[in-house]
């Protein structure tokens, strides 16, 4: 089975920009959805934005659309999450999943998701 790995988080000035990335071992995305969720200190882990294994599909949370982007690698070994604009609001541990077998296609529910990565943490300071 897949194991995930995200890089690339760090602490940055509220509008600054970070790149995350997101990669699986031992196979490509080429025939399975990706998604970044992310979860600050006592809340509940929330959906960030998906992206389909040919990388024609895309769909964002409301409170990250038009300031991040999620892309894939041409070949398909690396998803990637261009966050630009960051605000405080935004700080929290940024981890990847894919999408279950026989789940709803366009699911942005966390319970769709499985082979999570151990998370890399992003902190947006004022």
């Amino acid at each position: 089975q897949a194991q995930l790995v995200e890089y690339g988080g760090g602490t940055v000035q509220t509008g600054g920009s970070l790149r995350l990335s997101c990669a699986a071992s031992g196979r490509t995305f080429s025939d399975r959805t990706v998604a970044w969720f992310r979860q600050a200190p006592g809340k509940e882990r929330e959906f960030v934005a998906r992206i389909n294994g040919i990388g024609d599909n895309t769909e964002y949370a409301a409170a990250v659309k038009d300031r991040f982007t999620i892309s894939i690698d041409p070949n398909k070994i690396t998803v990637f999450l261009q966050m630009n604009s960051l605000k405080p609001e935004d700080t929290a541990l940024y981890s990847c999943a894919m999408l279950r077998y026989g789940s709803y296609r366009y699911s942005t529910n966390v319970q769709d998701y499985a082979n999570w990565g151990q998370g890399t943490q992003v902190t947006v300071s004022s």
